[in-house]
């Protein structure tokens, strides 16, 4: 009987240690506005890209509701669904943070208070860094 009760107090402490909220990442989270500083191109296709280079800025807001705002020149050009979900890197086969949204699919790699970088979820892998 212990052993049972033992056994459903650390299952209890398990499950409601798990967190369920698909906003928040690792360290971090994902609902804010963000602003794009810097692309680069992954193995097949090398570049670096920026606003000064590009010509434009560009900007995108997560929202708490799943929604992702797109912003060129603080001018809104794109609205649509993102997703956060577990799942496997094509590059390294681990598992990652991945976020979906204006159909690709990138790896969370680096979430903190004041910063963002994704890598495309395919052979390629350019990664894209964004500020607060």
């Amino acid at each position: 009987m212990k052993k049972l009760l033992l056994s459903f107090i650390v299952c209890f402490l398990f499950t409601t240690g798990y967190s369920l909220d698909a906003s928040k990442v690792a360290s971090g989270s994902i609902v804010n506005t963000w602003t794009w500083e810097k692309s680069i191109g992954g193995n097949t296709n090398p570049y670096m890209a920026t606003p000064k280079t590009i010509g434009f800025n560009k900007k995108i807001a997560f929202t708490p509701n799943g929604r992702v705002i797109t912003y060129k020149n603080n001018v809104e050009i794109r609205n649509s669904a993102y997703q956060v979900e577990k799942g496997i890197g094509i590059l390294d086969q681990s598992e990652h943070d991945l976020i979906s949204f204006e159909g690709k699919t990138y790896i969370i790699e680096n979430l903190d208070n004041q910063n963002l970088t994704i890598v495309s979820n395919d052979e390629d892998g350019a990664r894209t860094i964004f500020k607060r």
